[in-house]
């Protein structure tokens, strides 16, 4: 994969865009829907994918099918900012499988973190034995969501 960001055009983006709705589409109705024909298309969701634009193909799972409809943001400042506690920080995060997102923030604390659990009873549990557990973790703030108004990817 190369560093140079690939160059889109209106046919790239509409592929982009009719794989991020369904991922399962057939190329020949994906080409239909861009207007090419098949041969075209495939070559171009393979430069897609051989460019990393196109990262790989999954299932789009419900969490709320599956029980886990309890989500809560939780700040993180750690007591240590240096690379290795960072490292060691998010080794911890990847690890975790409540923690469905962990993003490195520049602001007035260290880490953002979404959680996704049961309830709020299991969520307790996560946060005592996983979060606060993570190394060099010094203090945590949570915030609950009460609803997703918006949840997708790209």
């Amino acid at each position: 994969m190369s560093n140079d960001l690939p160059e889109l055009d209106r046919i790239d983006t509409a592929i982009l865009a009719a794989l991020s709705e369904n991922g399962r589409i057939s190329m020949t109705d994906l080409a239909q829907r861009v207007g090419l024909t098949k041969t075209p298309v495939q070559a171009r969701v393979k430069r897609l994918e051989n460019a990393g634009v196109i990262q790989g193909y999954r299932a789009v799972l419900s969490p709320i099918r599956m029980g886990l409809a309890h989500v809560a943001f939780v700040e993180v400042r750690l007591s240590d900012t240096r690379e290795s506690a960072l490292q060691a920080f998010n080794r911890a995060a990847r690890a975790a499988p409540e923690v469905e997102e962990c993003h490195m923030i520049a602001g007035g604390f260290d880490y953002l973190l979404k959680v996704r659990t049961r309830d709020i009873a299991d969520y307790r549990r996560v946060m005592a034995e996983r979060i606060s557990t993570m190394p060099h973790v010094a203090s945590t703030s949570t915030y609950v969501a009460m609803e997703a108004v918006k949840e997708t990817g790209l």
